[in-house]
């Protein structure tokens, strides 16, 4: 059962054996950031994440404890479920806001039935790169070190699997997509591949992790009901 509402210290003590805690991390935050909070709130030893969310995303972020962490590997099979908001004729080195962002198209007025046209072609089975600025290994090395240092190096394309790609709205230069996707997808990357067959450019301006399998965001419980208070 989700947990929602304010940790207890009952809930603390209920859960010693192991949980399932679906969070809403909000934006601004790293995933450990929210490991950690948890682990201080509940004065738990074993506590992990099934699938890391960036920095600059927000939304469901499933936390496990105690003997639930076994079940990590099977969490991250789950197929997920986004609200991804593109801005099209910009490119940047992350394909989001991390970096700085380069104009290549200021005047994009695309009809949507263009904008379908490419849709359907990053619909099923594709092979994807991973972005530079990720988590992906090279030679032993996360790619985003590598990325930050200036290194060259190159990513081998991946198979993923997208079953829902659907345009929720386009209003000016700015996309916003919902996206059915099997893990391992980079929704980075599908940005800046959806901006390069538009021919205009596109980075990823916003995220929002909406379910991981038959877990929603609006089951979720907020960060701050894991805010640490000094126990009496």
């Amino acid at each position: 059962m989700p947990l929602t509402g304010t940790v207890t210290r009952k809930t603390t003590m209920a859960n010693e054996g192991g949980s399932i805690l679906p969070v809403n991390k909000p934006k601004g935050v790293t995933s450990f950031e929210v490991v950690r909070a948890v682990r201080h709130a509940l004065r738990l030893k074993k506590v992990g994440h099934a699938g890391t969310l960036d920095p600059l995303a927000e939304g469901l972020l499933i936390i496990l404890t105690g003997n639930k962490t076994k079940l990590m590997s099977d969490f991250l099979k789950l197929d997920k479920e986004y609200l991804a908001t593109l801005r099209l004729g910009v490119t940047s080195k992350s394909h989001d806001l991390e970096t700085e962002l380069v104009t290549r198209d200021s005047d994009v007025d695309l009809p949507i039935e263009r904008i379908n046209e490419v849709l359907v072609k990053f619909t099923g089975t594709i092979e994807q790169v991973p972005p530079e600025f990720s988590a992906a290994w090279v030679g032993g090395k996360r790619a985003y070190s590598l990325a930050r240092r200036g290194v060259e190096f190159e990513l081998k394309p991946k198979k993923v699997t997208i079953t829902e790609l659907v345009c929720e709205s386009l209003e000016a230069e700015r996309l916003k997509l919902r996206v059915v996707c099997t893990s391992g997808t980079y929704i980075r990357s599908l940005a800046r591949d959806i901006g390069e067959e538009l021919g205009c450019g596109a980075v990823l301006e916003d995220l929002v992790r909406t379910r991981i399998g038959s877990y929603s965001v609006e089951e979720a419980a907020k960060l701050n009901d894991f805010t640490v208070r000094d126990a009496a």
